[in-house]
């Protein structure tokens, strides 16, 4: 089965992604998983959301510069080695990977994301202060 990702254009800018995120929360798109890939001047982002043709649309009226392309996703057991498997399984069909990402099942109802930013503390300081948690590498870890 396929599904649909969104790619989004991003000019490496600061408040470019609270623009995109901020068109996509007004259209009440939900995001399931995320990726970003960038250069020094631009990235891609990558989206899967939960209804993929509105999240495109609302997009491209904000004038945001959107593309649909189709993925596949696998589900695996949480076990060493089961990963390894699927790659497996993959490299000995000859099929190559072109990129991926990640994503923790919505069992404990919050979703987790991996942030680089230019200044850790400084952004640890007003994401507590906005009532957001920050993960300790244990906590990560311990997923």
């Amino acid at each position: 089965m396929q599904i649909k990702q969104l790619s989004i254009f991003v000019e490496n800018k600061a408040g470019r992604l609270a623009e995109i995120t901020a068109v996509l929360a007004n259209a009440n798109i939900d995001i399931r998983a995320i990726s970003i890939a960038d250069t020094s001047d631009f990235g891609i982002l990558r989206l899967i959301v939960d209804n993929p043709d509105e999240a495109v649309e609302a997009l491209k009226q904000a004038g945001m510069t959107v593309s649909l392309t189709s993925v596949i996703a696998i589900g695996i057991d949480d076990r060493p080695g089961e990963f390894a498997k699927a790659m497996r399984v993959l490299a000995d069909e000859h099929i190559t990977i072109e990129y991926m990402y990640a994503f923790i099942s919505r069992d404990q109802g919050k979703a987790f994301v991996i942030l680089r930013v230019d200044d850790d503390q400084r952004a640890i300081s007003v994401l507590k202060g906005a009532g957001i948690t920050i993960l300790t590498a244990e906590e990560i870890h311990g997923m």
